[in-house]
């Protein structure tokens, strides 16, 4: 007896209507996300083409947030001065801080690799050990195949933590570091610099 099979239906892939969200406790959740996202694309342009950056938004209640890379005092500034030429002094300051960053990611990495080597140890390298310690022997070719890309996915989350703790670590220096100057009392500034980092993409800035 043929039996007919009920193909299954998807709704696939729906467009998401943009229009002004009505409700104000999503609307704040929204902007906050979606503020931190702008900053962070922008402090990525930054990082990887080296342009100057400077992004400034208000929100629905008034308040304005910056971010600038150098800063956004440096970007206005020369914005308004109407000279493009050139940036003196900023692109040293800017250089140094890139190569500050670099020494802060290298020593994140260090010590990371450090733990793992304490952690490895303390295993002693017996069977109760974490995964990656175990045995190979008997191990066919497909799961040392498999075993391969976990080691390498493995890598991949320890190198993108060890780039969030480095981020994280600048940001909160430069957030103690950040002065807000004659501005007015609504306006917060975000001035960050940021460093060639690969895990940037997950970084939110809150």
């Amino acid at each position: 007896m043929e039996t007919r099979k009920e193909k299954k239906t998807s709704l696939g892939r729906r467009r998401i209507e943009i229009k002004k969200i009505e409700k104000r406790s999503q609307l704040q959740v929204t902007f906050s996300k979606r503020r931190s996202g702008l900053f962070s694309k922008a402090g990525e342009l930054s990082v990887l083409c080296g342009a100057r950056v400077a992004v400034i938004v208000e929100s629905p209640a008034g308040k304005i947030f910056a971010f600038g890379s150098p800063s956004v005092d440096a970007v206005v500034d020369q914005f308004l001065a109407g000279n493009t030429a050139g940036w003196g002094d900023s692109d040293a300051e800017f250089d140094n801080d890139v190569h500050r960053l670099r020494d802060k990611h290298a020593k994140a990495v260090r010590e990371l690799e450090a733990e793992e080597e304490r952690e490895k140890a303390a295993c002693g390298g017996g069977g109760d050990g974490s995964w990656w310690e175990q045995s190979l022997d008997g191990l066919g070719l497909s799961e040392l195949e498999q075993y391969k890309a976990a080691l390498e996915v493995l890598k991949s989350k320890v190198m993108r933590r060890a780039d969030e703790m480095a981020v994280a670590e600048v940001v909160a220096e430069t957030e103690a570091e950040t002065a807000t100057g004659d501005l007015p009392g609504n306006f917060l500034i975000a001035d960050h610099y940021f460093s060639g980092i690969d895990g940037f993409d997950n970084f939110d800035y809150n």
